[in-house]
């Protein structure tokens, strides 16, 4: 038995996906380790490579340095390579590549590639595969083009670099930009806060990366009859909708009304669909409420939706748990969305994944804010936006202490390789017990 065989075998397909990621995120970090990745020839420690690796890898956008003015033309490449293998998967990118080279597909990588991509099944995978790459590509490509005109009439021929790798990061809902050098150091997209048409395109690119491949495959098949959709598709639309239309009538009224009034409805458009895990920002967050700050950090938590670039706990994970809590609420036995029963099995998923992202992300807060004294909410938007990997932050980043970093990265990895893939790669042996232990209630609430 050669070698490959016996890895794949040894290892489950949820396993394979975590070590792809870590391979990627540790090959990224020793690249821009070497002096020729800075602008100034020096060799960084590894300690933040692995931060930037990691954030980038893991589509975040959290960065330790400014990604214009540190790093070279050669690590801001690298970057938007990690950029694009993070956001379309390590183990779909490798899949991709062995289908160019004209390799077989064995069925152990369909399962990893059905598992990475968040398929219903296995048929099919292969063709699903290619067309979410040359979507991808495309739409891209697409971004680039239209966000060229704006680049270079502001930045000369530097111009076509910038949009590329704007367009990427912003439908691999990164955040990584490249403004450092051109208005101030971790300023993201503030110059553009008034510019529809630029806040329009990275909106656009933002919300495509971020309603997942297999979306994109139900409404490319369906075309516009909504009530052909799959029941997923449905829910995602319908919740993404609500998920930027409420959060921007809160800041329009609330943390904006004193801006012009252009300028007032592109940030409120804006910064409600950028903390769903894309990590740009055309506003100073520091200037904005505490209330405005809270709702950001809820809608970086539940991130974009299924075998999307996007992390957090994803769209389908709060509208199954809001579905579950109006079952409650008129006592029928299953949640249920446009007539279709939702499996228990996907609630106690669902809740379970609620748990998780919230006790991790308050837990890592808390150890932020003894080791760095930092106040709690500061600590909290910044955990938050690491697992939900948004990349959104109140300028505390750079100065966090190594310990803090490391919290941050795990918390990273955490969110864009999923809970639950985690937790079935470490109990990858399903207990098959028919054992029942009796049963005895408990009161909650």
């Amino acid at each position: 038995m050669s070698k490959h065989i016996w890895f794949q075998n040894k290892l489950s397909s949820f396993q394979i996906i975590i070590l792809g990621f870590a391979g990627v995120i540790l090959l990224g970090a020793l690249l821009l380790k070497l002096p020729i990745s800075t602008q100034n020839g020096v060799v960084t420690p590894f300690s933040k490579t692995l931060f930037t690796a990691t954030s980038a890898v893991c589509v975040t956008g959290l960065i330790v340095f400014d990604t214009a003015s540190y790093w070279s033309c050669f690590g801001q490449l690298i970057i938007l390579i990690m950029i694009q293998i993070g956001g379309l998967g390590v183990i779909s990118v490798a899949s991709f590549l062995s289908m160019l080279a004209g390799r077989k597909i064995s069925l152990m990588q369909r399962q990893t590639m059905q598992n990475a991509l968040s398929a219903p099944q296995v048929g099919g995978i292969v063709k699903l595969t290619r067309f979410i790459f040359f979507a991808s590509f495309a739409i891209e490509g697409i971004g680039a083009l239209l966000l060229l005109p704006v680049f270079m009439a502001k930045y000369g021929v530097k111009g076509i670099w910038m949009a590329v790798f704007h367009s990427v990061s912003a439908f691999c809902n990164a955040g990584f930009d490249l403004m450092g050098n051109q208005t101030g150091q971790y300023s993201s997209l503030t110059s553009f806060a008034g510019n529809g048409y630029v806040t329009l395109v990275i909106c656009l690119l933002i919300m495509i990366g971020g309603i997942g491949f297999l979306t994109w495959k139900d409404i490319a098949t369906k075309k516009n009859h909504f009530k052909e959709y799959s029941m997923q598709t449905k829910v995602i639309l319908v919740t993404t909708a609500i998920l930027i239309a409420v959060p921007a009538v809160f800041f329009f009224f609330l943390d904006f009304a004193n801006e012009p009034l252009k300028d007032r409805i592109c940030m409120s458009v804006f910064q409600a669909i950028t903390p769903r895990t894309a990590g740009f920002n055309t506003a100073d967050l520091n200037r904005m409420s505490d209330a405005g700050r809270s709702v950001m950090m809820l809608l970086m938590l539940i991130g974009g939706s299924p075998g999307s670039t996007a992390g957090g706990m994803k769209t389908t994970t709060i509208a199954v748990l809001f579905a579950n809590s109006i079952a409650v609420f008129r006592k029928r036995q299953n949640a249920n969305y446009y007539g279709r029963r939702i499996d228990d099995g996907i609630v106690k998923n669902a809740s379970t994944i609620l748990f998780m992202y919230a006790s991790f992300a308050m837990l890592s807060a808390i150890i932020i804010s003894i080791s760095d004294g930092i106040p709690m909410q500061t600590s909290m938007f910044e955990t938050f936006s690491a697992i939900g990997t948004v990349g959104l932050t109140l300028g505390i980043t750079p100065t966090l202490s190594a310990v803090s970093r490391f919290v941050l990265i795990l918390l990273m990895f955490f969110g864009r390789v999923g809970g639950l893939t985690i937790i079935y790669a470490a109990f990858s042996h399903k207990d098959i017990s028919t054992l029942k232990y009796p049963m005895e209630n408990i009161t909650v609430g």
